[in-house]
């Protein structure tokens, strides 16, 4: 079950590590997987959130700025999204997450090294939705689809690369008490 490669990969890129996921259902919940991560020294850069903009503007709005790459972002392939500074807080665990990609057509938001991915594929990159945003992010079809039907009633989609395998097992742990769902890596 361990991977001794991966045990010392600190160094690997994160395209040789597993993408670690789980959804949270509560912002409490959400806030204590993030506190996880950031006790063990990841920051917003390593972080991936994935959400409803419905959900965002419930829970996480705070002061958010939005930069206008391209003015119709879902309906131009290739074409510009808003990318906002910061999502905000998640009750207060949360102090900001670093580049953030709202796609208004989709409702959809993404926070993190992914949401830096999916801009430069541009909108037409990932017109399949939301299910095609997960995927263009390395989540597998089937379970993009149960991430898709959480994400619609308002959960957050959290991932991260761990550095090796005490970190992966550590989070795994800990997302579980956290109440996490659909836990995987």
């Amino acid at each position: 079950m361990e991977n001794n490669q991966n045990q010392t990969s600190s160094n690997n890129s994160k395209s040789e590590r597993k993408l670690l996921t789980g959804m949270f259902i509560t912002p409490e919940s959400t806030a204590k997987a993030y506190h996880t991560l950031h006790e063990r020294g990841y920051t917003k850069d390593d972080i991936n959130l994935v959400m409803s903009d419905e959900t965002r503007k419930k829970h996480y709005s705070g002061d958010m700025e939005k930069t206008e790459v391209g003015s119709q972002a879902a309906e131009d392939a290739g074409k510009g999204s808003l990318i906002g500074g910061t999502i905000g807080a998640i009750v207060g665990a949360i102090a900001a997450i670093g580049t953030s990609l709202i796609l208004p057509g989709l409702g959809l938001v993404v926070a993190g090294p992914i949401a830096a991915g999916l801009a430069g594929v541009g909108a037409g990159g990932i017109t399949g939705g939301v299910i095609g945003a997960l995927v263009g992010s390395g989540i597998p079809e089937d379970r993009a689809k149960k991430y898709e039907s959480g994400i619609k009633e308002g959960h957050v989609v959290m991932g991260v690369h761990p550095r090796n395998d005490e970190d992966a097992d550590y989070f795994e742990n800990k997302w579980k008490e956290h109440n996490g769902q659909e836990i995987h890596r």
